[in-house]
């Protein structure tokens, strides 16, 4: 059996977390998730990661962008401003389809940015997408 892949789900929304969840577990791929609440939560968890054991940092975070205590923008840019964190490939997947918010995650570094549909269906097919594209097409670094 190979390794799983590891993801980072930073979501404050329980009912998307579990949804979002839930979706990868039951896809192809052997997916172990973790959740972060918050911003904060995140950030120390990647940069403690980081520093203590580099070879369990995610091979994927999925990114809110309206997280309590600190933003998904301030996160993204403390991730790809950290050195030994830049390289973390980082899908925002956010209820927000404003144009302003898809380039600031794009200037601020996202690998790419998927908004949240509205419709328990339409979420699992998005979540699907993501996973098939980044676990089976990408190389990840």
């Amino acid at each position: 059996m190979t390794a799983p892949i590891r993801v980072l789900l930073v979501e404050d929304n329980e009912a998307d977390a579990f949804l979002t969840r839930e979706t990868l577990e039951a896809g192809k791929m052997h997916v172990a998730i973790e959740v972060a609440k918050d911003g904060v939560e995140a950030v120390n968890l990647l940069t403690e990661r980081a520093l203590a054991a580099p070879a369990d940092l995610p091979d994927l975070v999925l990114l809110d962008l309206n997280l309590p205590r600190m933003d998904g923008r301030q996160v993204l840019q403390t991730l790809k401003g950290h050195p030994d964190l830049r390289r973390l490939p980082v899908v925002v997947l956010t209820s927000s389809d404003a144009e302003m918010d898809i380039v600031r995650s794009y200037d601020l570094g996202a690998n790419c940015y998927v908004t949240k549909p509205v419709g328990f269906d339409a979420f699992q097919s998005i979540v699907s997408s993501v996973e098939n594209f980044w676990f089976t097409v990408v190389k990840l670094p």
